[in-house]
Parts: C-alpha cells; sequence; structure tokens
C-alpha cells in the first residue's frame, strides 16, 4: 500500500501535476469522442454501442440531461396548424368497442376524413393478418349444419377488401415497423416508392431492418404510399429517423412519405456525403439530418395540440367534426387510449401516444423548428475542451504556487475563473439551442474542466504538503542546531515562554473581561500551556492544557498544540468542539512519541456571558461568583472526553455554562493540585478550594492568581517541583456599559 501510494505521489507531483492533468484531458476527450464516431458497419455499430454504453455512459447521461432541459426550459411553440390527429380513444373505444376493431369500420373512418379532402391520411397501425371478423373468416368457423348462412357470408365482400377499397380512394399511407429479428408476421421487405440517392451512399449510416412488420399486401397495393413509424429510442424518444432501410432499401418514415403523398411533386431525395446523410427532401422542403438520417425533435407541450388538433374518432364517425378541422391538412390515424400500450416519453417527461411523436415531427417540418447536431459541432466542442483544458494545466499550478498562507485564496481564485468559464459554456448552449436549434454539449466541457481543476488543486495540495513537510523538518534540525550550540534547555524555556501571551498587555483598554496567567516549568522547559485571544470582537477563546512527558518533546507538543488550536479556532466556525476534535486529528497523525495532552477550552460572549467549555480529560474549572459563592464547574452527562491523541477520532462535547456579571474562572493544571511537600503529602484539590473560598469578596483576576500560586508556595515549603504549573483567571466583568452622552454647553 505504501508503495502505491508513494506512486500516486509521484505521479501527481511530477511536473507540478501537469503531467498526469494532460494524461487526464486526453483520455476524457477520448471517452467523450466514443459515442460521435460514426459507425460504418452493423457490427461496428454494435460495438460502438457496447464502448459507449460502458466507457461513456456517465457522460452521455448528463449531456441527454442538459439537452432535455434545453426543452423543458425552452419548449416549441405551435405554429403550423396543417397537421390532425384522428385518435382511437377511450369514448371511442367505449362506443365502437375493444381494439382492433373491424376493418370495415377502420374503412368508414378513413372514408369519413377522406369526405373533408385532407392532404394525406396516415395511419400509424399495422394490419399483417387477414382481419378475423370478416364474413369469409366467420363463414369459415360455421358449422355443415349452416351451410347457407356460410355461402350467404362468402358472398359479401371481405373487411379487407372495404378497407383496400377507402385506401385506394383516399390519399393515404401505410405505417410498418422495423425488425432486427424475424417473426411470424414479419417479413424481407414491402412495396414503397423509391427514394432518390443523391451524393455517397446512404446505406452505412443508416439505421437498418432486415425485417419488417407490414399490413397484408393488398392493403399495401391500395395505399398511396408505405412507410417506416419505428424509433430507435429507449424510455424517452428525443431521435426520429426521416429515412431507415429495410434490407437493402432507404424507406422514408411516416412524416416524409405524407409529405410525398400530400403535395405530390416528386420523389423522396437523400443527399449523404462522407459523414453521412446530411439532409432529405421532399418537394420544395430539404430537412438537415443528422449522419444517420435522424433529426433530434423540438417538443412542444402536448397540451397546446388537444383542443384544435386533436380529433376523437367517434366523433368524426358521429359526423360532429367541422371540414375545416381536417380539410387540406396532413391527418394521422392512431391510438390514443391510456389503456393501450402505445405510449412513449418526451424530454418534456410527459407521456405522449405514439402518434402524438409523429404529429410532432410533422409540425416542427412546418415550422422550421428541428434540432440538429451538426457533424463539425463535435470537433468545435474537442478543441474548445483540449484549449481551455491544455491553457488550465500549463497556468494553473504557477498561480496555484504562492505562499502557504496564500494557498487557499489561490485556490478560490482559480475555482472561481474555472465557474466562469463554465457558465459562459452553459450560457452559450442554450443561446444556440434558442436562436439556432444547435444542441451544444457544454455538460461534457462543464464535467471535464471541473475535474481537471480537482486533479490541479490535487497536486497543488501535494506539493504544499510535501513543502510543509521539508520545512517541518529544516525547522527541527534548525531549533537541534541551535539547542547544541546556545544550550538545549535555556533555548527551549525561551522560545516556550516567549509564545505564551501576556496578559497585562493582551487586552489594553478592554473592560468586559480581565484576564491572568502564570505558567511555571518544573525545569528549564515543560509541557504545561495556556494561551487566550479574541475570536471576533465578541468572543474571548481561552485554553489552558498540560502534555504528559518532560523536556524538549513535550515542550515542542505544548507549542504545536498551542498553534493548532489557535489556527483552529480562527480558521473553523463550529466553536470549542470542532477546535479540539480538530487538533485533536492533527495532533494524533504524527505522534511519534505518543504524547497525549490534558486540554480546557472555552469561548467566551464576553458581551452575554454565555460560555462553552469542552473539557479533554482535564481538571475542571472554579467559579467564583461576585457574591462569593464558590463551585467546581463539571461537565454534564456525556460531555468533555478523554486526553488528545488517546483516542485520534473522538467526538468531543460542548458543556455550556452562563456566566454572571463577575463571575470568575480559574484553571489549573495538575502541577497545583499534585505539588508536593517534603514528607510527600499532596496539595490535592481541597486545599485548593480552601484558598479560593479564603480570598476577599470581589477578587481580581491577578489577585486570585498570586494568593493561589502563594498558598501553593507555603505548602511545598522550597521542595522541588515535580511537575509543571499554570494558572489561568478569566474574570467576565459584564457588557461593556454605553458611553455616556456629551454634554452641550449652551452658549
Amino acid at each position: 500500500m505504501g508503495r502505491w501510494t508513494t506512486l500516486f505521489g509521484t505521479a501527481f507531483l511530477y511536473q507540478r501535476g501537469r503531467v498526469v492533468a494532460f494524461a487526464f484531458l486526453l483520455l476524457y476527450a477520448a471517452v467523450v469522442g466514443i459515442a460521435e464516431v460514426p459507425a460504418r458497419a452493423s457490427e461496428q455499430r454494435e460495438l460502438q454501442q457496447q464502448l459507449a454504453g460502458t466507457i461513456a455512459a456517465p457522460v452521455l447521461a448528463l449531456r441527454q440531461f442538459l439537452f432535455d432541459t434545453y426543452q423543458r426550459v425552452f419548449p416549441r411553440v405551435r405554429v403550423a396548424q396543417s397537421v390532425a390527429i384522428v385518435g382511437i380513444d377511450e369514448n371511442s373505444l367505449k362506443t365502437v368497442g375493444q381494439w382492433p376493431w373491424p376493418r370495415d369500420k377502420l374503412a368508414e373512418l378513413v372514408n369519413a376524413i377522406a369526405q373533408h379532402r385532407p392532404a394525406a391520411i396516415g395511419l400509424d397501425i399495422y394490419m399483417p393478418e387477414p382481419d378475423q371478423t370478416s364474413p369469409e373468416q366467420m363463414a369459415r368457423r360455421l358449422g355443415p349444419a349452416q351451410l347457407a348462412l356460410a355461402s350467404s357470408l362468402q358472398g359479401l365482400p371481405t373487411h379487407d377488401d372495404v378497407l383496400a377499397q377507402a385506401l385506394r380512394t383516399a390519399p393515404s399511407v401505410l405505417g410498418a415497423a422495423g425488425f432486427r429479428f424475424e417473426t411470424l408476421a414479419t417479413s424481407a421487405g414491402m412495396r414503397t416508392r423509391e427514394v432518390v440517392l443523391q451524393g455517397a451512399d446512404p446505406m452505412p449510416y443508416l439505421s437498418r431492418y432486415p425485417f419488417v412488420l407490414a399490413s397484408l399486401p393488398q392493403l399495401q397495393a391500395a395505399a398511396q404510399g408505405q412507410a417506416l413509424v419505428s424509433i430507435d429510442e429507449g424510455a424517452v424518444v428525443r431521435r426520429v429517423p426521416l429515412v431507415a432501410a429495410i434490407g437493402s432499401l432507404v424507406t422514408p418514415s411516416l412524416a416524409m412519405e405524407m409529405l410525398r403523398v400530400g403535395y405530390n411533386q416528386g420523389p423522396i431525395s437523400v443527399h449523404a456525403d462522407g459523414h453521412g446523410v446530411r439532409a432529405v427532401s421532399v418537394a420544395d422542403h430539404t430537412f438537415a439530418t443528422q449522419a444517420g438520417g435522424d433529426i433530434w425533435l423540438h417538443f412542444a407541450p402536448e397540451a397546446q395540440g388537444e383542443s384544435n388538433r386533436n380529433i376523437s374518432a367517434v366523433q368524426l364517425l358521429a359526423g360532429k367534426v367541422s371540414p375545416a378541422a381536417i380539410t387540406d391538412k396532413l391527418v394521422l390515424i392512431g391510438l390514443t387510449g391510456s389503456g393501450l400500450n402505445d405510449r412513449r416519453v418526451t424530454p418534456l417527461r410527459e407521456s405522449v401516444a405514439g402518434i402524438e411523436i409523429q404529429a410532432q415531427l410533422l409540425e416542427s417540418m412546418f415550422d422550421g423548428r428541428l434540432l440538429l447536431r451538426p457533424w463539425w459541432m463535435k470537433w468545435v466542442e474537442t478543441v474548445l475542451l483540449l484549449a481551455v483544458g491544455a491553457l488550465m494545466v500549463l497556468a494553473a499550478p504557477h498561480g496555484l504556487r504562492g505562499p502557504v498562507a496564500a494557498q487557499g485564496r489561490l485556490h478560490l481564485r482559480l475555482g472561481w475563473w474555472v465557474s466562469m468559464v463554465c457558465l459562459f459554456f452553459l450560457a452559450l448552449g442554450f443561446w444556440l439551442f434558442q436562436s439556432r436549434g444547435w444542441l451544444f454539449d457544454a455538460a461534457s466541457l462543464v464535467v471535464g474542466f471541473a475535474a481537471l481543476l480537482a486533479s490541479l488543486v490535487s497536486s497543488s495540495t501535494l506539493e504544499v504538503e510535501r513543502d510543509n513537510r521539508r520545512l517541518a523538518l529544516e525547522q527541527q534540525q534548525l531549533r537541534e542546531h541551535a539547542a547544541r550550540l546556545a544550550g538545549e534547555m535555556e533555548a527551549v524555556r525561551r522560545i516556550q515562554l516567549g509564545s505564551l501571551p501576556n496578559a497585562t498587555r493582551a487586552f489594553p483598554g478592554e473592560r468586559r473581561f480581565a484576564i491572568d496567567a502564570l505558567i511555571e516549568p518544573a525545569r528549564e522547559v515543560g509541557g504545561d500551556l495556556y494561551d487566550f485571544f479574541m475570536v471576533d470582537n465578541r468572543h474571548l477563546c481561552f485554553l489552558i492544557g498540560d502534555v504528559s512527558g518532560k523536556g524538549v518533546p513535550a515542550s515542542l507538543f505544548m507549542a504545536v498544540t498551542k498553534a493548532l488550536a489557535r489556527s483552529f479556532a480562527t480558521r473553523l466556525s463550529g466553536g470549542p468542539a470542532a477546535i479540539v476534535c480538530a487538533a485533536n486529528l492533527d495532533l494524533s497523525r504524527e505522534n511519534v512519541e505518543t504524547l497525549f495532552v490534558t486540554l480546557l477550552l472555552g469561548v467566551l460572549n464576553v458581551e452575554t456571558g454565555e460560555l462553552e467549555l469542552v473539557n479533554a480529560g482535564h481538571d475542571a474549572p472554579w467559579r467564583l461568583g461576585a457574591d462569593g459563592t464558590l463551585r467546581q464547574v463539571l461537565a454534564t452527562a456525556g460531555g468533555g472526553g478523554p486526553p488528545l491523541c488517546v483516542v485520534d477520532d473522538f467526538e468531543y462535547l460542548v458543556h455550556k455554562v452562563q456566566l454572571l456579571a463577575g463571575d470568575r474562572l480559574c484553571m489549573v493544571t495538575d502541577g497545583i493540585t499534585e505539588a508536593t511537600n517534603s514528607d510527600n503529602d499532596l496539595y490535592g484539590s481541597a486545599r485548593l478550594r480552601q484558598a479560593l473560598a479564603a480570598m476577599p469578596l470581589g477578587p481580581t483576576a491577578t489577585e486570585i492568581t498570586r494568593q493561589v500560586r502563594e498558598d501553593v508556595g507555603q505548602f511545598v515549603a522550597g521542595a522541588e517541583a515535580s511537575d509543571d504549573l499554570a494558572i489561568l483567571v478569566v474574570h467576565w466583568m459584564g457588557p461593556a456599559p454605553a458611553p455616556a452622552p456629551e454634554v452641550v454647553s449652551a452658549g
């Protein structure tokens, strides 16, 4: 594990992380481009889809989410009024009967539409088998005793003949479904008008179906056109083909064939080049497509067409529909009942009938609002990704280089810069969608830049940690060298005592509180510590602690503890618990001497007297009230915790105390309570209580410190101290009084 960690760190630090960042950038660009490379054969297409579905799946999912968001923010507004849907809805099923209907009833519906002179009628319905409700089919099922009835039924026209006649006299187009596998009802081809091919061969790029589920041959012969209604999409329909291939035959979609039949101005043309299918034309209309002959459909909310476009089949059969709703329009017949299975989901998160997809496609064609992702768009995105990413890789490490104290600001500045770049590309994507109907993949760029930033910041952080370790080692060596030359103990003593704040000079002019402190190492240096400072203008942070062990290691550990506590107090916003937890975690990481430290840390609101304490294995403080009362401030059940470096991930809890004006807190280390005299008697907590209780009413912080020290000195009577001692007294005087108003003399 250590070897891999070292290798990982070395890779991220080499050339200040640029090599790893460049490698990631190139790898990410390759992953994004996998799904963009057009396949030129079915086997390659399947392999490409498998690669895209595994390697690039997260990026593709985010891209689709962004494209769907474009549509939800800017849905298409219906303009064209040239499409109508005759839906076989719930009311129609309730009145006429369950689906499928007898085909003479379907013929009646086609005739009812045709009498209003539509431009074309498209049936999103396929009928590959004879109608089982037809007279001749019923005659076959009659027994020998009903020969007369069977003969009469045989003489009636078949339902398929009736429907064929209706299709023959109307501008009708039958739909068919492409299949990639053979079934009992599929065939290898169907009747369709020839499509004119211009330019390169489009077949390698088109969706190809070896088999097709089409209507009966007599119905195909009667209809004016045949077309595919298949959509190669998953749960959400986003792309719809304008042309596809059945075997080796290029076949139009239902929408394209309805335009050809409706306007009867020549065949459908497919224009292709080396990048795939570029456009599909019919009459005077040319529609730009993706390489596979499909388009991204710009959806409008379904509710926009329900009132003035959708017609119930039963209402039409009853003659309750105005001719203006059908005349000269492209009319689609399909299943719209919610109980039927022909339902699809759009990017607008609407579940719509399959015929609604065809209607929206036709309307988009008339509105000139088909979405497009031009073949060159992926190259523009790749260039932007590589160019901006390379700029980040080249410039960011230099920008992140600076003093340790400035690293946070540099990281923040770079983060803002990358955020602005990402917001620009997102805004560009929305603008291109709204103004040009182009699909710009800003999502892949944003994810790439964010990941690249994370890589660069990680390298910078590792570099800072490496420099910090080197600096710490150099500092340690310097300390040892100075101690050997000038006297190790005396030098460290001066460092230790010099790092402690001076209570008499710390808060000049402060009227809300007062502080006094004292520390006396048992040797030249020791491990006791105290500190106090203002976190802000209302909160005073103070602490007192005792490091296990003696001498230089304890003194250094004391200095580190004090520095970490002050650093975390000024940087963290979680209060005393967060400060102690963070200090405990950092001290435990590289505690080669296996030291520990008891710590009492508090944060006092000097305006209100609210006090938050965390006791990590230290003696509880003594509270002297303004009225002379004395009690020890003990943590509540479950409060406090063990000394630091005993349990490195311990969650310390806060004990809250409300001080009254005039209250004084006296805190000591165990050098006070464990002070011994020549008879090895301990001073103890009881004598400390007596010393505090014997003080006159209203002592100052300085008086408390002096009297406690004098009482301990009298007890030990000159015996050699066995441990360091420290005293810290905090006197809260109450909120600062308001300044007296100025007196302005008259005259």
